[in-house]
């Protein structure tokens, strides 16, 4: 499909995105832009581990699933977050549909080897269902959860991959990674920061070692390479305001654009 937009939402920004965040969505929507939503929920699921007394573990930026943690993933993000997201979008006058990656195998993984539990590595991404969703005039609403290639065992997968993948399946125009923070940030010599408006793969290896690039960011600007690698064209990393999502739709410079290679003036 042609002019399709990936939104990922991520968990840490779900709270604070306005209702003209949404309302955004709608008009995009109503102009028959195709959107399609991947969505976190990180806090909501810390919440949700610490009332059951599970204490969660990260490595690398990315959680420890254990199966317990499993379980709760599944609820938290196929429940509350994906059905918050969904009805927002409803009063905002968007037409939106939930679902998961175990949906019509949507997302198919295997267990990763890295020492992060029932975490899944994505081996094939099916766009019928979103696809069948969009067709119909709906805005997609993915909670990233996979299945294996048998159906027998479920597994969760970071948000950010989730979405680089289904962007690239869906040969996505542009993926939009919607953060709490306004792009990259590279520090300056008088203790600020700014943002870093375009960079590539190249110049995000050197910022990963020159540790410009940690944390939670280092799977994004990850994925944002690999979805880059399947044939997008772009990935935008902004924050989550009606402003800069109108903004990346209409191709105006946003956030941080990354492309495989910087376009040269």
């Amino acid at each position: 499909m042609e002019g399709i937009v990936v939104i990922k939402c991520g968990g840490s920004t779900m709270d604070q995105l306005p209702d003209s965040f949404f309302q955004a969505i709608a008009k995009l929507q109503a102009e028959g832009k195709k959107l399609v939503i991947v969505h976190g929920g990180g806090p909501a699921i810390n919440a949700m581990l610490d009332r059951v007394q599970i204490v969660p573990q990260f490595v690398d930026g990315l959680r420890v699933t254990c199966e317990d943690t499993l379980g709760v993933v599944e609820m938290v993000l196929c429940g509350s977050i994906n059905k918050s997201l969904v009805r927002r979008l409803t009063q905002a006058g968007a037409k939106a549909w939930g679902v998961s990656g175990i949906d019509g195998q949507t997302l198919v993984a295997q267990k990763t080897s890295k020492p992060l539990g029932w975490v899944g590595e994505i081996q094939k991404t099916n766009i019928g269902i979103p696809q069948a969703i969009l067709s119909q005039g709906y805005v997609p609403v993915i909670a990233p959860l996979s299945v294996s290639a048998d159906g027998t065992e479920h597994f969760n997968v970071n948000a950010d991959v989730a979405a680089g993948a289904i962007a690239a399946a869906l040969a996505a125009e542009k993926l939009v990674m919607v953060t709490d923070v306004p792009g990259i940030l590279r520090p300056q010599t008088d203790g600020s920061k700014a943002v870093v408006k375009e960079t590539s793969a190249d110049d995000i290896a050197q910022m990963i070692a020159d540790e410009v690039i940690t944390g939670g960011m280092i799977p994004k600007v990850q994925s944002a390479l690999d979805a880059l690698g399947q044939g997008v064209d772009q990935v935008v990393i902004c924050k989550g305001t009606a402003e800069d999502l109108l903004a990346v739709c209409a191709n105006q410079a946003v956030g941080t654009t990354v492309r495989m290679k910087v376009k040269q003036d």
